[in-house]
């Protein structure tokens, strides 16, 4: 990519996963054309709008959809259409007067996590249920008030530790008037979660990340729900002159996801995972034969935020001689450089899912090169594959 390296920046090859430090995800050519296409006209922008959101709707069998500028600033304007409804005059207020409003979310303690700022921009206060072993029935019927504007849910497996079913969530929060928003940004694949939590389950708005396994613009969201949520979504947000202007939402960044979402629906995600399955045996068979006592490999069926999506989970030893951190830069001092996940304090993690084509080869000959530079420098008495 010459565009970059005439920065002095070079690119890498991507085996962590869609992390927006990295770029999120690749377009497709067709993806970033129909942007570019979009580029060469003006256009009503309200009117944009509301055609790519019922279009969105209708591809994911939701009654509304809304792009917004990243799934954080959807969970920011599904917080604020919470509190305001379709009330301008409460719009005005946000963020900094909200007293007498609806102004407290409620999260599971267990589920706290950066991304959680996006709610509490809005002026809410975030009500902690649970804690770290087990998460009651009736904290979340005590916590719910009339100052209450909605629950907010972490989707995923790595978020749903000792916490309460989200089909439970919904049922007690509706039945008090409550609002559900549940921020499932890297929860897809599989494909069925585009309607599954929303349509299917219930909730009153659901948040994805465009800019990840929907390979769509990486500064774009999708939000799908109800269509008085997705409503108050547009009052609160760009273009108007509201607590959502900072977030604006382009149009090319609208047919780019669009596209994206299109394209998505279509692709054959069984043959992808078979893709992705093979790549991981094939590292798996290779590393394994090399590994030392020292290191251990592990096949997980599962990403890091609990996506059906297979790696490879490496753990180097503390008698190691090389640690963790040193095995995370010697791939990053590659040409190109590797990214991995760091999984824990001992294991690193790598993905096939976002690689290009020829780079899984790149990959494994470079970890076969790692694991057999260290061989002579084991400790003493350890053998090759034990």
């Amino acid at each position: 990519m010459d565009i970059y390296r005439k920065l002095g920046i070079q690119p890498t090859i991507n085996c962590a996963t869609t992390y927006t430090r990295l770029g999120g995800s690749i377009m497709e050519p067709h993806v970033a054309q129909a942007m570019a296409d979009s580029a060469g006209a003006f256009v009503n922008v309200f009117e944009l709008q509301e055609a790519v959101g019922k279009r969105l709707a209708e591809l994911t069998g939701n009654e509304a959809a809304y792009v917004s500028n990243g799934a954080a600033a959807a969970l920011a304007l599904a917080t604020a259409a919470a509190i305001t409804g379709d009330d301008i005059a409460l719009m005005a207020r946000l963020p900094n007067n909200l007293e007498g409003m609806k102004n407290q979310v409620i999260v599971h303690r267990t589920q706290r996590n950066w991304y959680d700022i996006a709610v509490r921009m809005t002026g809410v206060e975030l009500i902690e249920i649970g804690h770290i072993m087990e998460t009651y029935p009736w904290e979340l019927d005590d916590a719910i008030n009339e100052r209450t504007a909605a629950v907010v849910y972490f989707a995923g497996s790595h978020l749903n530790r000792n916490t309460l079913p989200l089909e439970f969530v919904i049922e007690r929060a509706h039945a008090r008037g409550v609002p559900v928003i549940v921020d499932a940004a890297a929860q897809v694949p599989p494909v069925s979660n585009l309607w599954h939590f929303s349509r299917n389950l219930g909730a009153d708005v659901v948040i994805f990340s465009g800019g990840k396994m929907l390979r769509g613009p990486q500064n774009s969201g999708l939000a799908v729900g109800t269509r008085e949520m997705i409503r108050a979504m547009q009052l609160n947000g760009p273009p108007v002159q509201r607590i959502g202007r900072a977030m604006k939402v382009s149009k090319e960044a609208m047919i780019g996801l669009l596209t994206a979402v299109e394209t998505f629906l279509e692709t054959d995600h069984t043959e992808e995972a078979l893709k992705w399955q093979a790549t991981v045996e094939s590292w798996y068979a290779a590393w394994q034969a090399l590994a030392p006592r020292w290191l251990s490999l592990e096949r997980s069926a599962t990403g890091e935020a609990g996506e059906p999506i297979p790696r490879i989970l490496m753990r180097v030893s503390l008698d190691a001689p090389l640690s963790r951190d040193d095995l995370i830069d010697d791939l990053r001092a590659g040409s190109p450089p590797i990214e991995v996940v760091v999984e824990n304090e001992s294991t690193i993690a790598l993905s096939p899912h976002l690689l290009r084509p020829g780079e899984a080869e790149i990959v494994e000959r470079r970890m076969q090169e790692l694991i057999a530079s260290h061989l002579l420098a084991q400790p003493s008495g350890a053998i090759a594959g034990d």
